[in-house]
């Protein structure tokens, strides 16, 4: 069985959690991009939101997770039975989450389904592949909001599509290895080709931003209907 070694040591994240709303019960945050959800076991990945938030919310624990170079919202429960209750809400999906993202080049579709499986690889760490005979299933929906021309760095004019997506399930890096597959990488994806464009080689980030999350409120009983705009 092969041993999956992580040497990633992530940069110091400079910028700051956002907390969006709070009760007694959760805690609705924005994460910056740059910023691990959860601590990682090398020493050096000591910062991440679970670090920075359990010292402001003394055992509150992540009910879900955005990849290190994502920004956006997260929901956090500030004790167990809330943990419990909105895990339940994530694995029977009716928590609905909706991301914005740049794509390199210009889609001809208005909008489509991204039906893939997803199956992890040892010889590819940290990425992901698409394989229908290992994967586990994975649904993504795209909409075309805009279609576009950016500046790269060598002045040229370079096409980028504005998308709203929406997973149906939650795989890791599944919006990032779907629109790959799509052929149209995220622009910034440093693992599926969003930085392979001419000109884009060097964007600052991931544009992968959790805009919005919809759920119920497991006290309340509340339809929360949170968004948070896209900061590119």
């Amino acid at each position: 069985m092969s041993t999956i070694i992580d040497n990633f040591i992530a940069p110091p994240c400079h910028a700051q959690i956002a907390i969006l709303y709070q009760d007694e019960h959760l805690v609705l945050i924005n994460k910056p991009a740059g910023l691990l959800s959860l601590s990682g076991k090398n020493p050096q990945n000591l910062d991440s939101v679970h670090h920075r938030l359990v010292q402001i919310f003394p055992g509150c624990t992540l009910v879900h997770r955005l990849d290190f170079g994502t920004s956006g919202q997260m929901v956090i429960a500030r004790n167990k039975a809330i943990n419990v209750a909105l895990c339940q809400q994530f694995s029977e999906r009716t928590i609905a989450k909706v991301y914005s993202a740049l794509l390199c080049g210009h889609l001809d579709e208005n909008e489509g389904v991204i039906d893939a499986a997803i199956a992890k690889d040892p010889a590819l760490f940290p990425r992901m592949l698409i394989s229908d005979i290992k994967g586990k299933p994975a649904r993504s929906r795209y909409r075309v909001v805009e279609r576009f021309y950016r500046e790269g760095e060598d002045q040229r004019m370079l096409p980028v599509t504005r998308v709203e997506l929406t997973p149906e399930t939650g795989r890791t890096h599944q919006l990032r290895i779907h629109c790959q597959h799509l052929g149209h990488p995220i622009l910034g994806c440093d693992l599926y080709g969003g930085r392979l464009l001419p000109g884009f080689e060097q964007t600052p980030r991931l544009m992968l931003h959790a805009s919005e999350l919809h759920f119920v409120h497991p006290v309340s009983l509340e339809w929360i209907a949170a968004r948070n705009d896209s900061p590119f």
